[in-house]
């Protein structure tokens, strides 16, 4: 049964969030032409409370090595919108079938400083679901109790120094797993429109 916080989100209204959120000084470029991707932010309740599914993804990968991600990648032509594209993702990244995936709605949409616009794409994940990862792309795929990852105050702000200059960003650590970047303000627009 879908957990009444995840209909709760959907229910309230928030703006767009971005990789510079926490970081008012940084001065984009006018006319960015921005890529359409989509992310599965899927929960399952495994009978101890729902539980968010996570990826790590290869460390020999190109673009982001070894970080915490949701499902996901870019849309194709031939997806009929972000919310197949981030369906396709998680059934390519992790033998996630379609056919178990019940789509609630999108989250507001994400910048990311590597020139992409995320849809986030909220979704239950119903039955038995046994993670078949990608070689060569994902090396683990984990979950983390929903409860955690809606908790504001579970979320930290961090910084590192990036393309010369100081980038602030949330952070949401658990256990051994450390995730930050876009997956986390993500969760923490997810977190904030569901303690409103």
């Amino acid at each position: 049964m879908v957990p009444d916080v995840l209909r709760r989100a959907l229910d309230q209204t928030s703006g767009a969030s971005s990789d510079f959120d926490l970081n008012p000084g940084t001065v984009l470029p006018e006319g960015r032409k921005l890529r359409a991707a989509a992310v599965l932010v899927a929960v399952q309740d495994w009978g101890a409370g729902p539980r968010l599914i996570l990826t790590k993804r290869s460390s020999h990968l190109i673009h982001h090595p070894g970080q915490i991600a949701f499902p996901g990648g870019k849309v194709e032509a031939h997806d009929a919108n972000p919310s197949a594209a981030a369906m396709r993702e998680a059934q390519e990244e992790i033998g996630l079938m379609p056919s178990q995936v019940q789509v609630l709605g999108a989250l507001p949409s994400h910048e990311t400083v590597t020139g992409f616009l995320v849809t986030p794409v909220l979704a239950f994940v119903e039955g038995v679901f046994d993670p078949v990862p990608e070689q060569g792309e994902v090396d683990e795929v984990f979950s983390v109790p929903l409860e955690f990852v809606i908790n504001p105050a579970n979320f930290r702000v961090e910084a590192r120094l990036w393309r010369g200059d100081w980038r602030r960003y949330y952070t949401v650590p658990y256990g051994p797993y450390y995730i930050w970047g876009a997956t986390a303000r993500i969760l923490r627009g997810l977190a904030e429109r569901v303690s409103a």
